[in-house]
C-alpha cells in the first residue's frame, strides 16, 4: 500500500509538472470522473505546491450519463449548458491549463440508440466549437492522461476479480508512463527527445505522400505543402512545453483533406460514443470516406461518419512503432489514449493548426484551402501492425521506406 501512495504520489507529480507544466499563479482545471475522486486529490495538492493560484475541478458520473439517455426526452440532447460552455472559453483565455483524466467505460452506452449519442455529441460539439479550438492551437496548455475505473479494468482484465483488475490496470499505466523508473521527469524529458528526432528528420524530409501498405489496408496520403510533424512534448505560444498526451509514442501531422485514397483497415478496437466499433474498414476517394464495413459497432461508425462534412475527412495521420511501451504490454485496453501510442493510427476529422507552417495565425478559410479538415469531431483510430510497410514519397517521385514490418525503418 505504501509503495501504491508513492506511486500515484509520482504519478500526480508528473501530470501537473510534466503535463500541463502548471506555471506559478496559472490557474488549473481538472476534468475527470467521479471514481478518480481521491487521485485528482493528489494533483490539486502538486497543482498548489508547484504555484497554481486556483485548481477547479469538474467532475463527472457516468451513471447519471447512462440514466439520461434511458430515461430523457431526445430534446434534452439538443441543448447544452452554455454557462459551462462560455466558462470554458474564458478560462482558455484567461490562460488556465487544463488537466483530463479520461477513463471511460467502454461499453456504457451499449444498447442505447446510436442516434440519441450523435445528436448529443453534435450539442456538445458545437457549444465547445471554441474552447476546443484553444487546445488545438495549443493555445492553452492541455494533457490527457487516464486513471483505473471497475469498469474499464474488467474490459481490459475480463478474467480475474474487480480489486485484481484494478491493481494490474494501475501496474501496467505505472510501466507506460514511466512512473516505474526512479525518475520519471527524467525519463520523460529523455522519450520527448527521442521523439524530436524523429519529427526532425520528417519535417526535413517534407515528403508530399504516405503510402501504407499491410493486411488488408492499401492508402495513399497526400501531404500539404509546408506540413509540420509533432511528437512527444508541445509548446504553447508563450512558449512554454507541456505534454498533450501521457503516455506518448507517436509523431503525427496533417494530411491534405482531398488527398486520402485507397482502404484502410483497424487492427484495434475503437472505444467511441460509449460503445465500441471494431474489425472496421475506409474506403476513400479523393479525401472522402466512401464506403466502410464493420464487424461490431456498424451503426456508432455510421453516425461518427456522418457527424458532419469533415467527419468523413481524415485530420491527422500518426505514426508509432509497432515495438513500443504499450504494444509490447499485449494488452488492448479499450481506451483510445492508449491504443492509439501501441499503434499506427489515424483521426477522421478535425486537423491541428500546429501541423502547417504558420497554421495558428491562420484563418479558417485559409486552413482550408492548405488542406486541413474541419469537423466538430476529431477521432483517432488504430491501423498499425507487425507486417505494416509505410514508404514517403519525395518531391521528385521517388518512394523511400519510413516504416519495415512495423517500425521505423531509419
Amino acid at each position: 500500500m505504501k509503495q501504491l501512495e508513492q506511486m500515484l504520489e509520482k504519478y500526480a507529480d508528473l501530470a501537473v509538472r510534466i503535463g500541463v507544466n502548471i506555471q506559478q499563479g496559472q490557474t488549473l482545471v481538472v476534468n475527470a470522473p467521479l471514481p478518480a475522486a481521491e487521485f485528482v486529490r493528489k494533483i490539486v495538492a502538486k497543482a498548489y505546491e508547484a504555484g497554481a493560484k486556483n485548481v477547479h475541478v469538474e467532475f463527472q458520473d457516468e451513471n447519471i450519463t447512462r440514466i439520461k439517455y434511458e430515461k430523457a426526452p431526445d430534446e434534452a440532447f439538443t441543448e447544452y449548458p452554455m454557462w459551462r460552455a462560455k466558462g470554458m472559453e474564458e478560462m482558455a483565455e484567461n490562460g488556465a491549463a487544463f488537466l483530463s483524466i479520461y477513463s471511460p467505460n467502454p461499453e456504457l452506452l451499449k444498447g442505447i440508440n446510436p442516434q440519441r449519442i450523435a445528436m448529443w455529441n453534435k450539442t456538445a460539439g458545437t457549444a465547445l466549437k471554441k474552447y476546443r479550438s484553444y487546445m488545438m492551437a495549443d493555445q492553452a496548455r492541455w494533457s490527457l492522461i487516464s486513471v483505473p475505473t471497475a469498469e474499464w479494468a474488467a474490459k481490459v482484465f475480463p478474467d480475474v476479480e474487480e480489486a485484481e483488475a484494478i491493481e494490474k490496470l494501475w501496474d501496467a499505466i505505472f510501466k507506460i508512463v514511466r512512473i516505474d523508473q526512479e525518475d520519471p521527469i527524467a525519463a520523460w524529458h529523455a522519450h520527448n527527445e527521442t521523439l524530436k528526432q524523429k519529427v526532425t528528420y520528417l519535417n526535413d524530409k517534407q515528403y508530399v505522400q504516405l503510402m501504407y501498405e499491410a493486411q488488408g489496408t492499401n492508402l495513399t496520403v497526400s501531404l500539404p505543402e509546408n506540413h509540420v510533424w509533432q511528437g512527444g512534448g508541445s509548446v504553447d505560444q508563450g512558449g512554454i512545453r507541456f505534454n498533450p498526451n501521457m503516455p506518448t509514442e507517436e509523431v503525427y501531422t496533417m494530411p491534405h483533406k482531398d488527398g486520402v485514397n485507397g482502404t484502410v483497415r483497424s487492427t484495434k478496437p475503437l472505444n467511441y460514443g460509449g460503445n465500441v466499433i471494431n474489425n472496421f474498414t475506409l474506403t476513400f476517394k479523393d479525401g472522402v470516406v466512401v464506403d466502410f464495413t464493420a464487424e461490431a459497432g456498424y451503426e456508432t461508425l455510421e453516425q461518427l461518419l456522418n457527424m458532419d462534412e469533415g467527419s468523413r475527412r481524415l485530420g491527422e495521420v500518426a505514426l508509432v512503432p509497432h515495438r513500443s511501451p504499450i504494444s509490447n504490454s499485449g494488452l488492448t485496453f479499450y481506451n483510445t489514449l492508449f491504443d492509439e501510442n501501441a499503434s499506427n493510427h489515424l483521426a477522421l476529422g478535425e486537423a491541428y493548426p500546429v501541423n502547417l507552417q504558420n497554421g495558428t495565425a491562420m484563418t479558417p478559410e485559409e486552413l482550408s484551402e492548405r488542406g486541413a479538415n474541419k469537423s466538430l469531431v476529431h477521432e483517432d483510430f488504430m491501423i498499425g501492425s507487425a507486417d505494416m510497410n509505410i514508404y514517403g514519397v519525395t518531391k521528385d517521385g521517388k518512394r523511400e521506406p519510413i516504416f519495415k514490418s512495423g517500425n521505423w525503418a531509419f
